[in-house]
């Protein structure tokens, strides 16, 4: 009897080490899924990307370009800009001006005003600016009446726009992004063509 008392004893302490066992593998194997997804959370989620702001389309709501001496031209621009904010968090940014110069001489000939907003999480936010450029600060010399005549006016742009990428409230990064684009004006169509960012 005591044998049997013995042998069962044994028998349980058996099944309770099995027991504990299993819970300690069952335990790290959590512990371990758990790591995974921390892993693939901080990686994908957590990961803080700079926004893209680039010029999307433009058009040219009034022209005039004259080949007198001095050379003239005065252009008023309704420009649509994106902000495409690929973070998982809000994109907050403050005013900016676009600026806009003349060819590759860089004599700025007007600025637009982007007013600060807010960019959704994984979205694009389509703005659209007013612009008038004009031709009072290009020197003389340059060759502002060659490209008129030859009914091509070219222009660049740029800005810089600064904020802050918002994550589940407590997260909060400064992030930037910059636009440089390059186009031409069509003075015969009074179009804006080519145009190309970076």
């Amino acid at each position: 009897m005591a044998d049997q008392e013995r042998k069962t004893e044994m028998e349980s302490a058996e099944l309770k080490r099995k027991k504990r066992m299993k819970l300690l593998v069952h335990a790290l194997a959590f512990a371990i899924f758990q790591t995974i997804v921390i892993l693939v959370f901080s990686l994908t989620v957590m990961r803080i990307k700079n926004p893209k702001f680039r010029v999307l389309s433009i058009t040219v709501e009034d022209l005039q370009a004259v080949t007198t001496n001095p050379p003239y031209f005065n252009i008023k621009l309704n420009a649509q800009v994106a902000v495409k904010n690929t973070n998982f968090g809000h994109f907050k940014f403050q005013n900016t001006t676009i600026s806009f110069d003349y060819g590759g001489a860089g004599v700025g000939v007007g600025d637009a005003l982007v007013a600060r907003g807010r960019s959704k999480a994984r979205s694009t936010k389509k703005i659209n600016v007013n612009v008038e450029l004009n031709s009072n600060n290009i020197p003389n010399n340059s060759s502002l009446q060659r490209e008129i005549e030859s009914g091509y006016l070219a222009l660049t742009c740029h800005s810089k726009l600064s904020g802050k990428v918002q994550l589940m409230k407590l997260i909060k990064k400064k992030k930037s992004a910059e636009m440089r684009c390059a186009m031409l004006v069509n003075l015969l169509t009074k179009a804006v063509q080519d145009i190309k960012c970076q």
